[in-house]
C-alpha cells in the first residue's frame, strides 16, 4: 500500500494542492463578500432578483419555453454588471478600505476610541446627554437609512456638537462605522427587559434594545447625573471612568471579546481597580 502511495505522481498531488487552495480562496472570497454586503441597502434587491431569475429558469426548463430560457441565458450574462451598478456606493468604499487597510487597523481603532472617550468625559463633565452607538459585525444600515445621514471622521468636538443641548441633530444616536460617523439622529429600539430600573431613562433604555437585538457596543451620558454607561449584548455597566471605559471599549472593539468574555473583563477591571486601591487604603490605615 506504502509502495502504491509512493507511486503517485508528483504532478498528480500538485494538482489535488491547487485544487485544494483554489477551493479555500473561493470560500474566502464569497464569505468575506457576503459578510461585507450583509447590512447593505442593496442587498435585498440583489436577492429577490437572483431569487426571480432562479424560479423562471427553473420553470423554462420545466416547460421547455425555449424563447424565454434564451432570454434568460442572456440575462443571467448581466448579472456581474448589475451586482456593480446595485453596489457602487459598497463597492467604492470597500476599495477605499482595501487601499488603506493595513498593519494600521489596530491604530486607527484606538484613535477612534480615544474620541469617543475624550468626547464621553466631557460631555459627562457638563451633564450633556448623549448616546453613541459602535458598529461591530451586525450591519445597521437599517436605522442608517431611517436617520439623517453623515459621513465625518470620527472626532471628539464634532460628537460634543451634536449632542450640544438643542442642537437640531442632539435627539436620538449616532452610529459610527470603522473611523466615520455615518448617521445622528438615529431612533434605537427600546428593550424589553421587565426588570430594568425605573431610574434609567430613555437613552440607556435604547442603548440596552439596540444591543439586544446586534452585537453593537453602546456609550451613553446621563443628561441627569452626568455618570458614563456602556451596554453591550443585552448588559448594561453604569458611572465608568474614562479609564474604565476606555478598557472596556479596547476589549469589547478591537479585541472583540463578546457577551461571553464581558463578565470576565468586568472581573479584571474590577480586580485591577481594588489593586490601585490597596496601598492607599493600607496607607490611611497606617495614618
Amino acid at each position: 500500500m506504502l509502495d502504491s502511495l509512493f507511486s503517485v505522481p508528483s504532478a498528480v498531488i500538485v494538482d489535488y494542492l491547487k485544487m485544494i487552495l483554489e477551493i479555500l480562496i473561493l470560500t474566502v472570497v464569497i464569505y468575506k463578500t457576503l459578510h461585507y454586503l450583509r447590512g447593505a441597502r442593496g442587498a435585498s434587491v440583489l436577492a429577490g432578483i437572483t431569487i426571480l431569475l432562479l424560479v423562471l429558469t427553473w420553470l423554462s426548463k420545466q416547460l421547455r419555453l425555449d424563447v424565454l430560457n434564451w432570454l434568460l441565458t442572456g440575462i443571467w450574462g448581466t448579472v456581474g454588471a448589475a451586482v456593480v451598478i446595485i453596489f457602487q456606493p459598497e463597492l467604492r468604499r470597500a476599495f477605499a478600505q482595501l487601499g488603506s487597510f493595513s498593519f494600521f487597523k489596530g491604530k486607527r481603532q484606538r484613535e477612534v476610541l480615544t474620541e469617543i472617550v475624550n468626547a464621553a468625559a466631557n460631555m459627562a463633565r457638563r451633564k450633556c446627554g448623549a448616546l453613541m452607538v459602535i458598529e461591530r459585525r451586525i450591519g445597521l444600515q437599517n436605522l442608517v437609512d431611517d436617520s439623517v445621514k453623515l459621513d465625518i471622521k470620527v472626532n471628539a468636538m464634532i460628537l460634543e456638537s451634536i449632542f450640544y443641548p438643542n442642537s437640531p441633530l442632539h435627539d436620538g444616536a449616532v452610529i459610527i462605522r470603522d473611523d466615520r460617523i455615518v448617521a445622528a439622529r438615529a431612533i434605537l429600539p427600546l428593550t424589553r427587559a421587565e426588570n430594568i430600573s425605573i431610574r434609567l431613562g430613555t437613552r440607556h433604555r435604547a442603548s440596552l434594545g439596540i444591543s439586544e437585538e446586534t452585537d453593537a457596543v453602546t456609550v451613553v451620558v446621563s443628561e441627569e447625573t452626568g455618570a458614563i454607561s456602556v451596554a453591550c449584548r443585552g448588559v448594561l455597566y453604569r458611572d465608568l471612568s474614562p479609564e474604565e471605559l476606555a478598557n472596556y471599549l479596547e476589549k469589547l472593539v478591537i479585541l472583540e471579546q463578546d457577551d461571553a468574555d464581558l463578565a470576565e473583563t468586568v472581573q479584571m477591571l474590577e480586580e485591577q481597580a481594588d489593586r490601585r486601591e490597596a496601598p492607599e487604603n493600607r496607607g490611611g490605615r497606617s495614618s
